[in-house]
């Protein structure tokens, strides 16, 4: 009886083990999204989520896939940044040296090419700069510089400031003064920012148009070929970052740029006019 009884007691004991991990996995996983449900971590540009392309983009991926993507919108630099650290999945940036970059050091794998759009100066119908029918992005700087009108700029390490630096470094200018603002906000509030303030700006097209109803800001300065803004796509490196669900980055950038995304791509167009052009997939 006695060793019945022990026997009994060891069993009763693993079972209550056994189902009190089975409850912590349980938990844990409920913490995840519910059984079920990947949960995917992209990091992207502000300019992308302001455009309002991920609203159409991701839904599909999701209802597809089971899965539930978590965006988080910041600049490049601080996307890079929450990529290289394994606080994401993936990230969605454009800046290409900076990608390059960040895949050569380790950080991340199976960068694609998605798409692309272009910058633009933007400012009030004023123009005291005198930009319009400009078509050189240095010349514009100068023309700026040299009057010290009001220019705003994001200052947040994102690809629309790299952009803007290099620039700046290709006119010979290094600007400072109470005429340039660095404000460390993301696309939206810039552009809001510098129509309040009259003020001049560097914008991708994209986020422009999509704001363009409540701006009274004019395109300028458009054309120039280095204002070209290509964007892409890397999944973080696995073997660097053992927690990172890389499958299902994978399986995002697939769908990014498989016939299907990229055609979603191709149609957005909520102001008439394409805010992006799909380059994956002719």
């Amino acid at each position: 009886m006695t060793d019945r009884f022990l026997k009994f007691s060891t069993v009763s004991s693993l079972l209550g083990k056994v189902a009190l991990v089975f409850l912590i996995i349980l938990g844990i996983w409920g913490l995840w999204g519910g059984v079920g449900e990947e949960r995917i971590r992209l990091a992207t540009t502000t300019s992308t989520e302001n455009s309002g392309l991920l609203e159409v983009l991701l839904p599909p991926f999701e209802k597809r896939f089971g899965a539930k993507i978590d965006v988080i919108p910041v600049g490049t630099g601080k996307a890079l940044r929450l990529a290289a650290q394994g606080d994401v999945d993936v990230v969605l940036v454009h800046a290409p040296e900076a990608e390059e970059r960040f895949v050569s050091e380790g950080h991340g794998v199976n960068r694609r090419d998605v798409m692309y759009n272009r910058f633009v100066f933007v400012g009030p119908s004023s123009d005291p700069a005198g930009l319009k029918g400009v078509s050189d992005g240095t010349e514009a700087l100068t023309r700026i510089e040299a009057q010290e009108t009001l220019f705003v700029s994001r200052g947040d390490d994102s690809g629309t400031h790299k952009k803007e630096r290099v620039l700046w470094a290709l006119s010979g200018v290094n600007p400072e003064g109470d005429w340039y603002l660095e404000i460390g906000q993301g696309m939206g509030a810039t552009l809001l920012m510098a129509s309040q303030k009259g003020a001049y700006t560097l914008t991708d097209i994209g986020t422009f148009l999509a704001y363009g109803g409540r701006l009274d800001l004019k395109i300028l300065v458009d054309g120039d070929p280095r204002l070209r803004n290509p964007y892409g796509i890397i999944a973080v490196n696995p073997a660097r970052h053992l927690h990172v669900n890389y499958p299902m980055a994978m399986a995002l950038i697939g769908w990014i740029t498989s016939p299907e995304g990229q055609e979603i791509i191709r149609t957005f167009r909520p102001t008439g006019e394409p805010l992006f052009n799909p380059v994956a997939v002719p």
